[in-house]
């Protein structure tokens, strides 16, 4: 085959299309027609679902609180699906944050709502969504 200048090509005969072989070439799947799980993808902006839930993040989290204390203080709220309490491996204190699932928007947004600012081993904590959908033009800043 030949390309020209103009960005064609010369021989027509190229464009046949070609036989497909293997195992499966023909067979309809699940994969093929589009059946997957999907978050939901509505317009606007708010906090974004996850697979289980809705994801709240918890900052200024005292170094020396424990996973079961923070589970406590939350679960008032709702059933919490996971919760993330990472460690600094050299310190084995925690690096200050937390990742709480709820299943529910209701649960995430009264968490959010009653424990922002709230003193916990005499830290303020700082709750919000760990993840929001949408354009993001006023986001506050917590440094």
């Amino acid at each position: 085959f030949f390309f020209d200048m103009a960005g064609r090509y010369d021989d027509e005969d190229d464009f046949r299309g070609k036989a497909a072989k293997g195992r499966g070439v023909n067979e309809k799947s699940e994969r093929s027609q589009g059946g997957y799980d999907s978050v939901s993808q509505a317009a606007g902006v708010g906090p974004a679902r996850s697979v289980e839930g809705y994801i709240v993040m918890i900052t200024n989290v005292h170094e020396e609180a424990q996973e079961e204390e923070i589970h406590e203080l939350f679960s008032e709220f709702g059933e919490i699906k996971n919760l993330h309490l990472n460690l600094n491996r050299r310190t084995c204190f925690v690096k200050g944050y937390c990742l709480i699932e709820y299943a529910t928007l209701k649960e995430a947004k009264r968490a959010i709502e009653e424990m922002d600012d709230q003193e916990f081993m005499e830290q303020n904590l700082q709750v919000d969504w760990a993840f929001l959908k949408g354009a993001m033009t006023s986001r506050k800043t917590r440094r």
